[in-house]
């Protein structure tokens, strides 16, 4: 049985404001091509297709286009929700897309109900886990503590409940979407803490010839039967260093496992490039990121002026600033108490400018308005609140 793992597509989403939809839709293209060309039984998609609970239309438009083609092709499809996605929305129509071939879990009380494929070796049955929320997953399974360890290993019992009664020589594969004990995450996903801890132990899964994760952004191997495919692009800086990839997984008449990573074409690399602005703009060792995707960190003492239109002078595709100045020799020796003692408003005034625009105090144009605004600040104590006082 061959298996193609993916994750994580987020239809939907931008980097940095930049729309993705050209970027997704070349992802997939790739993804049918290779699921066509290695004559792939079934496609895995371990949750996250849409990057929100209402995607904008042609996000779906692109998800409606992939099925079909996978469709096709007699391609199946086991999808499951993720944290990112509307299960209400993504599973409408489920039980009718099933006999399309397109099989949706999106209900935690489906997670027993596997989809059996067949290859020349028998029976492979596939459970998808859509991603539990703990409260309210809670009651479905039955357990005291609402927390993603205990929701999750109540489900992958049941999984192994309805294992147990099909028998010997039916092979099994488990779709989820977690933070595995393990892995490592990128700035792009979401914080699942609320409900408990987030993280559950890759043991949860023993007994599984095959579990596919989804959640986490980088292709990472837990142990060689459980594994996170990640995410086709990149969605922050943070994954400036992953390789975008899909599992494909051959499963062997005894649960025998190969797993070949298949890389994602990369429509446009991402730099990270930091120091300051006049270095940024002259360093020739940054020639081979004048057309990555960049973000730039900025380490002088005082913002400079218009850094954005001058950076991307050089860097056309510059999409992310961060301000991050070196610190100003004698900034911070003293408490911020210590240093007013002694000052007189304007000075406190000029001082906090300084302190938050580091090496650079008000401009004599920043005083004259300073100086008008602190005259306007000087009021008189308020009156008593008398009779004479109140409006008639």
């Amino acid at each position: 049985m061959r298996l193609l793992h993916t994750s994580d597509w987020h239809l939907g989403r931008g980097l940095h404001r930049v729309p993705l939809v050209d970027e997704q839709r070349q992802a997939l293209d790739h993804l049918v091509a290779v699921a066509v060309e290695r004559e792939v039984h079934a496609v895995l998609v371990a949750g996250d297709v849409y990057d929100r609970a209402v995607p904008p239309l042609p996000a779906v438009r692109l998800y409606d286009e992939v099925l079909h083609r996978l469709a096709e092709h007699g391609i199946a499809a086991v999808i499951i929700s993720g944290n990112h996605d509307s299960p209400h929305r993504l599973g409408v129509a489920a039980g009718l897309l099933g006999r399309a071939g397109v099989h949706l879990r999106t209900d935690p009380a489906s997670c027993d109900r596997p989809v059996l494929l067949q290859d020349a070796h028998g029976t492979v049955a596939v459970y998808g886990i859509p991603y539990l929320e703990p409260a309210l997953a809670r009651a479905e399974f039955g357990v005291e503590r609402a927390g993603h360890r205990e929701v999750l290993a109540a489900a992958a019992d049941r999984i192994r409940a309805d294992l147990a009664r099909r028998g010997p020589g039916v092979r099994s594969v488990v779709l989820a979407h977690a933070f595995v004990t393990g892995g490592v995450g990128s700035d792009s996903e979401r914080d699942i803490t609320a409900g408990g801890a987030a993280a559950v132990p890759a043991a949860l899964f023993d007994g599984f010839d095959y579990t596919a994760l989804g959640h986490l952004h980088g292709a990472q191997t837990l142990s060689d039967r459980v594994r996170y495919s990640g995410s086709p692009l990149a969605y922050s800086f943070s994954e400036a260093s992953h390789r975008k990839s899909m599992w494909l997984i051959d499963l062997g008449p005894s649960g025998e496992l190969f797993a070949e990573t298949v890389p994602h074409p990369v429509p446009r690399p991402l730099g990270r490039i930091r120091g300051r602005i006049e270095d940024l703009l002259g360093d020739p060792t940054h020639e081979g990121l004048e057309q990555h995707w960049v973000e730039a960190t900025l380490t002088d003492p005082a913002r400079p002026e218009e850094p954005m239109p001058r950076l991307r002078a050089r860097f056309p595709h510059l999409i992310s600033l961060v301000l991050d100045p070196d610190p100003v020799p004698g900034d911070g020796a003293t408490s911020y108490a210590q240093r007013l003692r002694g000052r007189t408003d304007r000075e406190i005034a000029a001082d906090f400018v300084r302190h938050v625009r580091p090496g650079s105090g008000p401009t004599p144009a920043e005083t004259e308005l300073l100086d008008r605004a602190l005259e306007a600040g000087r009021v008189a104590p308020p009156r008593s609140g008398g009779a004479e006082d109140r409006p008639a």
